[in-house]
């Protein structure tokens, strides 16, 4: 294996310290794929810088001329604190010529556009939940026709369940208005409402740019909610590991007959296609009662950490961890981006 100079591009606060020695499990958190990522790296033998950004496209701008990276390693989820800026800095590295992992800026923009990227799911006739998008600044007066209470309400364009909690599921007009003005004045972002869709939480991994790989369909359990508490994935559930061994949060294969996982395998593959995704993605979706499979998001450049779902679901097709960490950076280098020609 040819031995490369690496960038690891992440967010400033997030760049770990030398060791991890006497971290607790909650330090630790934050900062776990950070660390994974780059000690994997290096243990694969390549040389490794890490460079933490901020608001500033120059450390890196520095960064590319100094190390004169073969690739930059793409940690970054946000710009200026806005999840739909990310695919800016992906840009950015385009124009600069410069190969990256992850997902190419077009993918992450129609992505990360939840309302757009619904639309654009519609068109292809893929399942999704009804919605309906208000932008900052604007009330809800009233429903859409066709659109019933439970709704969902969330960004439409944050990621990392930011600023979804219990109370994003709203079963009335006062509760709705209250939600939709919370994520305008903590979010910062439009609201999109959509039909909540009781049912079981599945995932799968999609991995590659043209010949397209999935993992083993997993689902998410919380088995000591509260009762009649929605089975959401809130920032306090994906942020506070407490909180996640309190509801008994676990993640594993879910069982399904072969045709129904065959499906979801192909649909996977379908929605990654549709929204113009490269590198590696995570499908979100719910299957309800009566087997309608119902896609929620598709994640671009999802957490990598090691033992999570999209590490687990890979090392059990064979990736182990420093395999699938080799793979991505393997697709990076051989995205064609339009410079290319």
């Amino acid at each position: 294996m040819k031995k490369l100079r690496i960038l690891v591009a992440m967010h400033a606060e997030l760049v770990p310290p030398e060791s991890i020695e006497g971290l607790s499990e909650e330090e630790l958190h934050p900062i776990k794929l950070e660390y994974d990522v780059l000690t994997t790296l290096e243990g694969l033998g390549h040389e490794v810088r890490g460079i933490g950004v901020t608001d500033d496209l120059g450390p890196l701008r520095d960064a590319l001329g100094g190390f004169r990276p073969h690739l930059v390693f793409n940690l970054l989820t946000h710009f200026h604190d806005a999840g739909i800026y990310d695919s800016a800095v992906v840009s950015w590295l385009e124009l600069k010529k410069q190969p990256y992992t992850g997902c190419n800026p077009r993918g992450l923009m129609l992505a990360n556009d939840k309302t757009i990227a619904k639309k654009l799911l519609s068109y292809h006739r893929i399942r999704a939940p009804r919605f309906f998008s208000v932008p900052r600044k604007k009330r809800v007066h009233s429903l859409p026709r066709g659109l019933d209470f439970p709704l969902f309400v969330k960004s439409s364009s944050e990621h990392a369940s930011t600023g979804i909690a219990q109370a994003s599921v709203v079963r009335d007009l006062d509760q709705l208005k209250e939600r939709v003005d919370f994520v305008h004045r903590n979010v910062g972002t439009a609201a999109l409402c959509e039909q909540y869709i009781e049912g079981r939480e599945l995932t799968i991994g999609v991995l590659g740019n043209q010949r397209l790989e999935t993992s083993p369909i997993f689902e998410v359990f919380m088995e000591n909610l509260p009762d009649r508490a929605p089975n959401i994935f809130t920032s306090r559930v994906k942020w506070d590991t407490a909180y996640q061994k309190q509801i008994g949060l676990r993640t594993g294969p879910a069982e399904l007959d072969e045709a129904k996982a065959a499906e979801i395998e192909r649909l996977a593959k379908r929605i990654y296609r549709a929204l113009g995704l490269s590198g590696y993605a995570r499908i979100d979706m719910r299957m309800d009662d009566e087997g309608r499979v119902w896609i929620l998001e598709a994640n671009p450049n999802p957490d990598l950490c090691f033992g999570e779902d999209f590490a687990e679901g890979f090392e059990r097709v064979g990736y182990d961890y420093p395999g699938l960490v080799q793979k991505i950076l393997n697709l990076g280098l051989r995205y064609d981006p339009p410079w290319k020609g």
